[in-house]
């Protein structure tokens, strides 16, 4: 069965909720101008994109190639541009970083530790992160507090240093967001139709059985609390790179 026949359940208040969300992008783009979406190609950042497009805003929209994702994933750009009209940026991590990185700790590294595999995610994902967000004043996001328990008390609205953050489907269910891609045809991840709710890297990255969590096949060998790559953790400074990755640069260069 497609994803769009099993899940496409609106909740009772849905026209109210796309309502709000598309208010919440224009007043958001009234005091903030330089907006950038962060897309991870899944059906919640599509929904994002088209709320954007219906709003009326101008916002960029970028991607963060981190080397290991699904080519299932990577299709999704060429159908946002020609859809759109826009040009997606795409960032990627510093290759002698994660040259190094491989070198010492082999492709795998990710299922040795939690640490290896945070510090995977730092090189792919957050520095990648911190350039993509370099002269913007927002940035846009997917996030809905019913993924997962870490993010059930995400806000709308979160005043970052330098910068806001900005969920406007926070307060949607899943059920929602595929009754939206039904109502505007939207395209989809193929990988959703093969049990994938949650969408990261390749190898981090698997299908889901019934009764299962959301975010369950997202790094599955960890603990429930470790399930994170950083971008969705406040940041304790105004840095968006972790120490682990400022060290290592200094060390390459």
């Amino acid at each position: 069965m497609k994803a769009l026949d099993l899940y496409n359940k609106p909740s009772s208040d849905f026209a109210a909720k796309v309502e709000r969300s598309i208010a919440l992008l224009r007043e958001t783009a009234a005091s903030h101008p330089r907006l950038t979406q962060a897309s991870s190609l899944g059906a919640e950042d599509m929904v994002v994109t088209h709320l954007m497009h219906l709003a009326g805003i101008d916002a960029s929209v970028f991607v963060l190639e981190t080397g290991k994702l699904h080519a299932e994933t990577l299709a999704m750009i060429p159908k946002i541009e020609q859809r759109y009209g826009i040009s997606v940026q795409v960032f990627r991590p510093k290759q002698e970083s994660v040259i190094h990185f491989v070198r010492k700790n082999g492709e795998e590294a990710m299922y040795k530790s939690i640490e290896l595999r945070k510090a995977c995610c730092d090189i792919r994902k957050m520095e990648p992160l911190a350039r993509a967000l370099a002269g913007h004043d927002g940035w846009i996001t997917g996030l809905r507090r019913e993924q997962s328990n870490a993010r059930a008390e995400v806000g709308e609205v979160i005043q970052e240093p330098g910068r806001v953050k900005v969920s406007p489907i926070v307060e949607w269910t899943w059920g929602d967001v595929w009754h939206f891609i039904a109502q505007h045809e939207l395209d989809t991840n193929a990988l959703h139709d093969q049990f994938y709710p949650s969408i990261g890297c390749a190898p981090c990255t698997r299908a889901i059985s019934v009764g299962e969590d959301f975010r369950a096949g997202r790094w599955w060998w960890e603990q429930e609390s470790a399930k994170e790559c950083g971008l969705h953790v406040q940041p304790a400074t105004s840095s968006l790179v972790s120490p682990l990755v400022s060290s290592l640069e200094r060390t390459l260069s």
